[in-house]
């Protein structure tokens, strides 16, 4: 059954950069990154040494706690270098692509034939599977537990988010496959969260799954913010989520039998030089995109991998994530402002509580950088200022402050079950306090994890 939900809070931010729909270049790295680093949960044990060939699909790390749930390459060629960090900790495997995207054959198969145990295994062994993660926590999945839902949020409104019908409207087959086959992993339904803001979505001719329309302000688009909808979950919950790249891969793969992991990237942000489309893999290096950043100095630009709020800080000499669909380039903000907040003017910024004058203009859009405009300082006191942001039944200060005190029993009590630190992220845009909330969330997780498992 379809329904049809308008959230009333929100926060959508008016950064300049939106990406033009259009696909400028396809980019082939020399070097692409496998990062083990990105996976929650996932402790990696290497399957591959320095100068080993691979193709495209080939196992390189295995999770040590449940060896099944596999990393593979996603181009052809030859290991190139392991790279270590402090304490011998694993970050990468870079692989030195040979051009001839030769892959794995996983055999092409019919799903409707399948059986859950059969879907699950050709995930498990294509490397498809981390794509789908547990909440609780945010962890890949369990492949040994049956889920009560499996849910999709079809669209993003983060700022500067890719176009969801210019990205993905061409792979709907692709992507309907992708649905059928989860639904035979979960004792429930798939729910798929569909753009209520746009005039038409191809996310809405999709068969075997629940529709849902969600109309808002930023976060709506957060698959979190739809689960609280929806089906909140509680403490003995298990879901599952999977993001629209996820479920593209997942159909090529029953459809063609290969790993096909390339898509649609949107370069964005008020740095990028003509902000628009390419075509890349993830673990592309981000030295790759340089084409759209110029000859802007290492220390002043700052590479986000994802979107401007909850990406992460990648730098030039990173890589793209592998749930990723976006790259955002930032000004670092060094500079201190003249005055600063005393300045009744302050055309050039924009303010959520109608400090300035930016509420007259509510199309303006801006070159917002780094910059804190100010240091970290007490937590504001009155919950309201941040739930006004956030449209979920929580209490986002005393959530925060618990998982800061690292007290579980409260951080049961004021919603850890419900988020990740992505669905806190408007909280921290509009913190007068400057404080890291998603960081602080994600420290409550850590802790979860470790007391609870």
């Amino acid at each position: 059954m379809s329904q049809n939900f308008v959230l009333k809070k929100g926060l959508n931010i008016p950064i300049a950069g939106e990406a033009v729909p259009r696909v400028s270049k396809t980019i082939a790295p020399g070097i692409v990154a496998v990062q083990p680093t990105v996976f929650k949960g996932f402790l990696p044990r290497l399957l591959v040494g320095e100068g080993d060939p691979v193709l495209c699909g080939s196992p390189v790390l295995a999770d040590k706690k449940n060896p099944d749930i596999l990393l593979t390459a996603p181009v052809s060629g030859t290991v190139k270098a392991i790279v270590r960090g402090e304490k011998r900790k694993l970050l990468a495997i870079l692989i030195e692509a040979d051009g001839q995207r030769q892959g794995v054959d996983f055999g092409s198969k019919n799903v409707s034939a399948l059986d859950a145990a059969q879907v699950r295994q050709a995930l498990l062994e294509s490397g498809l599977w981390p794509f789908l993660i547990q909440r609780p926590y945010g962890i890949i999945a369990d492949p040994g537990l049956t889920p009560r839902d499996i849910f999709v949020s079809s669209f993003s409104t983060a700022p500067l988010a890719p176009d969801t019908a210019f990205c993905f409207g061409g792979e709907m087959p692709y992507i309907q496959t992708g649905i059928d086959a989860l639904a035979k992993l979960t004792s429930g339904q798939v729910h798929v969260g569909l753009d209520g803001n746009a005039s038409a979505s191809p996310f809405a001719a999709l068969r075997g799954c629940e529709l849902h329309s969600f109309r808002g302000k930023h976060p709506a688009g957060n698959v979190g913010v739809q689960i609280s909808h929806i089906a909140p979950i509680a403490k003995e919950d298990t879901v599952w989520t999977i993001s629209p790249i996820g479920l593209a891969a997942i159909g090529k793969l029953f459809a063609t039998g290969r790993l096909e992991l390339r898509r649609k990237v949107a370069v964005t942000g008020p740095m990028a030089i003509e902000p628009c489309y390419v075509e890349a893999l993830p673990g592309t290096p981000a030295d790759a995109f340089s084409p759209f950043y110029g000859n802007t100095p290492a220390a002043g630009l700052r590479v986000v991998s994802g979107d401007p709020l909850s990406g992460r800080s990648v730098g030039t000499d990173g890589y793209l994530g592998f749930f990723d669909n976006q790259i955002t380039l930032l000004k670092e903000g060094t500079e201190q402002e003249l005055l600063g907040w005393i300045n009744p003017i302050r055309a050039h910024q924009f303010s959520a509580d109608r400090s300035y004058f930016s509420w007259l203009m509510p199309k303006k859009k801006y070159a917002m950088d780094t910059n804190l405009h100010g240091g970290a300082r007490a937590f504001l006191m009155n919950d309201g200022y941040y739930a006004r942001v956030l449209p979920m039944d929580i209490y986002p200060v005393y959530l925060a402050k618990a998982c800061l005190a690292g007290e579980i029993d409260k951080m049961e009590k004021f919603g850890i079950y419900e988020v990740l630190p992505e669905d806190l992220a408007t909280c921290e845009f509009v913190d007068p306090s400057k404080n890291d909330i998603q960081a602080m969330i994600e420290q409550g997780i850590d802790l979860m994890l470790k007391e609870m498992a």
